[in-house]
């Protein structure tokens, strides 16, 4: 059975313009742009370096905890 021409065309346009799509480039950012990413950047970097000291926080008295429980402290 011999497949319609149009139907053997299709998956070439498709590729093409997958193609095209993939190589097209996207406007420079403006500058208020990269300056409301920058901020979103350093609350985030604010955020994580929180996130961490609470972490260690809870994990020095985890280890207190189960020292004192094991008797490694003597009251």
């Amino acid at each position: 059975m011999k497949a319609p021409k149009f139907w053997t065309v299709v998956p070439a346009l498709l590729v093409a313009g997958a193609v095209g799509l993939a190589y097209a480039k996207l406007p420079a950012p403006s500058a208020e742009a990269k300056a409301t990413a920058a901020a979103k950047k350093a609350q985030a970097a604010e955020a994580s370096k929180k996130a961490a000291a609470d972490l260690a926080k809870a994990q020095d008295r985890v280890a207190e905890r189960y020292k004192r429980e094991k008797g490694m402290i003597k009251k």
